[in-house]
């Protein structure tokens, strides 16, 4: 490193966000950016470890330690030190194809396993990095690189998600004629609808992405469900291999005692509707208003705090989140030691903003809703929850218990489910009668990724669950490597 002694003479930085009741004013991204001087000095923090652990990319007690797609972190935080940001670059695109996509949503378990971090703040790796990228678009470096020639192999990816663009980046970088199915009426899939605009925005970000993309001869055709309005046997006779990208977007239901009424809804229903409504500039018929409504979320992780991000800015009355697991310790518990992931609280962008607004955290821990009330007109208006506390059964499983005298009664009039997803939707699975694992995960080795189906590959969320985008790169671009080895008999893909 250029600057051995950088982490002892600087301290942790991060650019302000915007004001939480400013922003929620607008679609537009919170996050700024830190100035120059600033971000070298950051990028001097990288310690020069000897062993870093920060691009390893493990799993440890089945969370990510380290990334996943083994970005050269410690190079390009030493490039950016030195000032060279167009070899910092160069760096980071050898192991990202999408580095404004990860900078923004990616939770950053390279700075959970960060060596700095054993004993100080970590280094602010993932600031660094959409630095990185988004001074590459603003200086006109990022520009589009078609294959100087082509294979004359064709390659269809279904699912323009995070693992289906990683994938066709790649085996389009490596000669093949690429063509990506998407369902909806824009490519990037969970990046364009699952991911509220506020932390990704769709056209300066997302659509910037997959127009390059087409520029370099990758073909989107959307509005096209294979399976549905094209057929799967179709897919399998006009190409020479397919990867299969569709995610695992199977919502997990809460069926208790009315169910059914009008007002509760799946997350992805609110969000998608919501992201399609800003760049359609119209409410649509599919569109869920929070306005001025109480509005319960039914779990946490990042789809639930985007549910409160979203509902605030629709100016909701009032805003409860219920989380069935106990609020996490302020640091690393004696059995979460590192590198693994640092299960420690926080309070993310959403849950800021409503206690700017509300005065307090909106999520109450150890809870769980046992029914839903309805009005005479069919439409919800309270949930019932009670307190759980977490035992062991007779098979040694922590479950929860309700506990007697802590039921309440919360007014709502809209819930929103966001308890994570059991898989991917199974009628394409059906159509090309694909084996699968036990959780219905299309069955594909990690490493291989080959189906039971011969010229068929699978990765992502389809394969391995609901997962972290950058675990998603990581299989898109694993993926495309054995597909491309299959194809041509040897790859030079990494």
């Amino acid at each position: 490193m250029g600057k051995p002694t950088g982490f002892i003479e600087y301290l942790r930085e991060l650019p302000a966000d915007r004001a939480p009741l400013e922003r929620v004013r607008d679609w537009d991204e919170f996050h700024l950016h830190l100035p120059e001087d600033k971000l070298r000095s950051q990028g001097a923090r990288c310690m020069d470890c000897g062993v870093p652990f920060c691009h390893t990319g493990t799993l440890i007690s089945g969370m990510a330690s380290g990334c996943p797609i083994n970005n050269l972190i410690p190079e390009w935080n030493d490039l950016v030190y030195r000032g060279l940001w167009k070899e910092a670059l160069e760096r980071l695109h050898k192991t990202n194809n999408f580095p404004e996509f990860t900078g923004r949503v990616c939770p950053a378990p390279c700075e959970g396993s960060c060596v700095l971090g054993i004993n100080a703040p970590p280094v602010t790796i993932k600031n660094i990095e959409v630095s990185i990228i988004d001074k590459g678009w603003d200086e006109g470096w990022v520009k589009p690189e078609p294959p100087e020639k082509r294979t004359g192999k064709t390659i269809a990816v279904i699912g323009s998600g995070p693992a289906g663009l990683c994938a066709a980046a790649q085996l389009n970088k490596a000669g093949h004629s690429v063509t990506v199915f998407e369902r909806a009426d824009r490519p990037g899939g969970l990046l364009m609808y699952g991911i509220p605009n506020m932390k990704l925005d769709k056209n300066e970000v997302v659509l910037r992405r997959t127009k390059l993309m087409e520029q370099e001869g990758v073909k989107f055709v959307c509005n096209t469900e294979v399976g549905t309005n094209y057929a799967a046997e179709k897919l399998l006779a006009d190409f020479d291999a397919v990867v299969l990208a569709t995610g695992a977007t199977k919502p997990r239901d809460l069926p208790i005692e009315g169910r059914p009424l009008k007002g509760v809804h799946f997350a992805m229903e609110f969000l998608t509707a919501n992201t399609k409504s800003i760049l359609d500039s119209h409410k649509n018929g599919d569109f869920i208003d929070a306005t001025g409504k109480d509005v319960v979320i039914i779990g946490g992780g990042d789809t639930g705090t985007d549910c409160v991000g979203t509902s605030m800015r629709h100016g909701c009355r009032s805003l409860v989140q219920v989380e069935i697991l106990p609020k996490p310790p302020m640091d690393r518990a004696g059995d979460n030691p590192w590198p693994e992931w640092p299960k420690t609280y926080k309070l993310d962008y959403g849950q800021e903003e409503a206690a700017a607004k509300f005065g307090d955290d909106p999520r109450v821990y150890v809870t769980t809703a046992t029914k839903f009330e309805g009005d005479e007109t069919g439409h919800v208006k309270a949930v019932h929850t009670v307190q759980v506390e977490w035992t062991r059964n007779d098979k040694g499983q922590f479950v929860p218990q309700n506990i007697p005298g802590t039921e309440r009664v919360v007014p709502a009039q809209l819930v929103l489910l966001a308890m994570g997803f059991l898989g991917p939707e199974q009628p394409l699975l059906d159509a090309l009668k694909i084996e699968r694992d036990a959780r219905s995960n299309v069955k594909a080795d990690y490493g291989k990724y080959r189906t039971s189906i011969d010229k068929v590959f699978a990765a992502g969320d389809c394969r391995r669950g609901q997962s972290l985008v950058v675990w998603a790169f990581n299989e898109g671009r694993e993926a495309a490597r054995e597909c491309d080895r299959w194809l041509m008999g040897s790859t030079d893909l990494p």
